[in-house]
């Protein structure tokens, strides 16, 4: 629940980057142990299958911490969808490490090369791609919701990347 109000506040005009701090208060009906969480978050990420082995909840008055290491941010991603929607889960803390040191100009190249592949965006585009060691950063024009989140999920499945900024504006 926390994590599709963080995606509503995000499509918001004007919305950069959202911080979410919020906390689910569960009905006495769907309190489970710490035990129960952390076992059935530990069976929908064994389930998930874009979600590597390795990666493991442990759930603590309600809330599940995500750990283990990960090639790729959208196996985080990933990850955190998996368990997002547990029934009893009042929060998810993400501590997984992404393991792979990458080479900033492949990055940059891995990222433009998926945004041309993409139909979405069109050839004269301005979204330019600046990387950061792991970290990408996408700024430019596009017009629609659509293209926006599929420059932001491009970067995402670019190899090695560890955090995408946002600076892209819809236009239309």
């Amino acid at each position: 629940m926390t994590l599709e109000a963080a995606a509503a506040a995000q499509r918001v005009e004007g919305v950069k980057r959202v911080h979410n701090h919020l906390m689910v208060e569960l009905p006495p009906g769907d309190y489970r142990d710490d035990a129960q969480l952390t076992t059935a978050a530990n069976n929908a990420l064994t389930w998930a299958v874009t979600v590597p082995a390795g990666v493991e909840g442990t759930a603590r008055d309600g809330n599940l911490t995500l750990s283990g290491t990960v090639h790729f941010g959208s196996q985080r991603t990933a990850a955190e969808t998996a368990v997002g929607g547990l029934i009893g889960i009042r929060n998810v803390k993400d501590e997984i490490a992404i393991d792979f040191g990458a080479d900033p100009g492949d990055v940059t190249v891995g990222v433009q090369d998926a945004l041309d592949r993409n139909a979405l965006i069109v050839d004269d585009s301005d979204v330019a791609v600046d990387t950061n060691e792991n970290t990408v950063t996408l700024t430019g024009h596009v017009r629609t919701w659509a293209e926006h989140d599929a420059a932001l999920d491009a970067a995402w499945m670019a190899s090695g990347v560890y955090d995408v900024i946002d600076n892209l504006v819809v236009t239309g």
